[in-house]
């Protein structure tokens, strides 16, 4: 029983099922599983909303809508309205990709994890309660969906239930990407070129 997947034992947990590729090879080598979760909430913390944050899953994304079996991709409440062009350009099939906005974000976020019609689900929040972000995790492990939230950077300092968290920091070509929270995985940072 120990043994089972679902089951954490911090830095001594079972071997990680295997992630999806994120298109960068240094963060795959950083990220339990050797990628992105397949399911689960994971915390993106920013400087600043639109600071580049995409370019980051831009890879994995692109591949989820080009899949032979790709459900939807939807983006909840983007500070930015996204360009479709550079989203086509960083190989992103449109055609499954809707974007929801609205005065209930969070609502929209945890119904949208939960409905089990999506591959991945974006979105941006200031400050969910610890108690939302459990709910949106618990809804992401339900929908079999790969939840990405993103948050301000000062949020690190409060605890969370998210499957894997990561701070970025824009550096010149790229990001510096500090590891704050994944099973199985020590917390470390290092520099990643976009």
């Amino acid at each position: 029983m120990l043994e089972h997947p679902a089951i954490w034992r911090g830095r001594s947990a079972a071997a990680q099922p295997p992630g999806l590729p994120s298109g960068f090879a240094a963060l795959d080598e950083h990220l339990p599983g050797r990628g992105w979760p397949r399911s689960g909430l994971i915390e993106i913390l920013v400087p600043r909303f639109g600071s580049g944050e995409l370019r980051l899953l831009l890879p994995v994304l692109a591949a989820l809508t080009r899949a032979a079996t790709a459900r939807w991709c939807v983006w909840v409440t983007p500070p930015l309205l996204p360009f479709a062009p550079a989203l086509v350009a960083g190989g992103i099939v449109l055609e499954r990709v809707a974007v929801v906005g609205g005065a209930r974000p969070l609502w929209a976020f945890e119904q949208t994890l939960r409905s089990g019609a999506c591959d991945a689900v974006l979105a941006w929040a200031r400050q969910p309660s610890a108690r939302n972000i459990r709910r949106l995790q618990l809804a992401a492990e339900q929908g079999r969906t790969l939840g990405v939230l993103f948050r301000p950077r000062r949020a690190a300092r409060e605890a969370s239930s998210a499957v894997l968290r990561l701070g970025l920091e824009p550096q010149a070509g790229g990001v510096r990407v500090t590891l704050l929270k994944a099973r199985g995985a020590p917390r470390t940072a290092f520099c990643l070129e976009l």
